[in-house]
């Protein structure tokens, strides 16, 4: 099972966002679990995640962030601006999915 955080400032956003993933999932007969999180307990939570999926109002910090996620062995992705929008959720499984699969010295 992999475990995938959405972060984003307050984690008003990622909230609304990790309820439509986790739909998805369920729908896809994908094995995630995935939660919300905010800034100040990023470190704390990404200790238990797989993916970090960064909002992107964020993506000035995203290069920081996933560095954090590499050091406790997580991957990060960029969520798109579009993500908020109808078929956002459909498209951040994608982008699980994508992280997933890409090798470790791979990067985006």
């Amino acid at each position: 099972m992999n475990t995938v955080l959405i972060v984003c400032g307050a984690g008003a956003s990622s909230t609304f966002l990790a309820l439509r993933l986790r739909r998805i999932a369920m729908a896809r007969g994908l094995d995630l679990v995935v939660e919300a999180g905010s800034l100040p307990d990023l470190d704390e939570r990404m200790r238990e995640s797989t993916v970090l999926l960064v909002g992107p109002h964020l993506s000035s910090h995203f290069d920081d962030l996933a560095e954090r996620a590499r050091l406790v062995g997580a991957r990060a992705a960029m969520l798109p601006d579009t993500v908020f929008g109808p078929e956002g959720a459909d498209h951040a499984a994608d982008l699980v999915m994508a992280t997933l699969e890409r090798k470790e010295t791979d990067h985006g």
